[in-house]
C-alpha cells in the first residue's frame, strides 16, 4: 500500500513589515542622511532628498526582508539623482585625468568629496563608497559605463591630490599610493 507523504519546504521567504522598515530607517538614519548629504552637497537638499526618499521607501512594504537596507540606500540614490540630475561633462571625450584638476592643497576627505564636481561626486559616492557596480551606476545615472569608469578615475585622482595625508597612519598613506600607482584604486 502506498502512503501519501507531504513534503514541505522549510525555507520561508520573509517579507518586510512596517516594523522592519521602521527599524531599518531608525538604525540607518545617520548613514542615510550622510548619503543624502554627500550626493546633494547641500543640507536643505539633503533633508528634502532624505525625507522624500523615506516616504517613497515606506511604500515598499512587501520587499524581501534581506533587501530592505539596500532598498533604502537605493531609494536615496534615486531621489538624489532625480533632484540634482548629474550628467557627465561632454566638452572632451578623451581620457585626460588631470584636465581641470584642482591644485594640490590640504583638506580633509569629507570636504574634498563635497568639492568634487557634481557628476564626479555622484560617481565616487555610488561606485566607491556605496560599492555599486559600473553597470548599476551607468543605469541609474543614465550615462555610459565608460563615463562612470573615467569619472571615477578622475575623482580618485582629484581626491588623491587634495586629501590631507597628515591625519592618517603612514602605512595607510603608503598603501593608497601603491594602489593608485598600480591602477587598482
Amino acid at each position: 500500500m502506498l502512503e501519501s507523504t507531504s513534503i514541505s519546504d522549510e525555507r520561508t521567504t520573509t517579507y518586510a513589515t512596517d516594523a522592519d522598515l521602521w527599524n531599518v530607517m531608525t538604525n540607518e538614519l545617520n548613514s542615510l542622511y550622510l548619503l543624502s548629504f554627500l550626493l546633494t552637497a547641500d543640507h536643505d537638499k539633503a533633508r528634502q532628498c532624505f525625507f522624500s526618499g523615506m516616504g517613497q521607501y515606506e511604500e515598499k512594504i512587501g520587499v524581501f526582508m534581506s533587501w530592505t537596507r539596500g532598498q533604502a540606500r537605493r531609494t536615496i540614490l534615486q531621489r538624489a539623482i532625480g533632484m540634482i540630475m548629474p550628467a557627465p561633462e561632454r566638452d572632451d571625450c578623451s581620457f585626460t585625468l588631470l584636465k581641470g584638476s584642482t591644485p594640490p592643497r590640504e583638506m580633509n576627505l569629507f570636504d574634498a568629496i563635497l568639492g568634487l564636481d557634481t557628476f564626479e561626486r555622484f560617481v565616487y559616492v555610488m561606485s566607491v563608497l556605496e560599492k555599486q557596480s559600473d553597470d548599476d551606476c551607468s543605469t541609474l545615472l543614465r550615462c555610459s559605463r565608460r563615463d562612470v569608469i573615467i569619472t571615477r578615475a578622475l575623482a580618485l585622482e582629484r581626491l588623491a591630490n587634495t586629501h590631507d595625508t597628515c591625519d592618517q597612519p603612514t602605512e595607510t598613506v603608503g598603501a593608497r599610493r601603491t594602489m593608485f600607482a598600480n591602477g587598482c584604486a
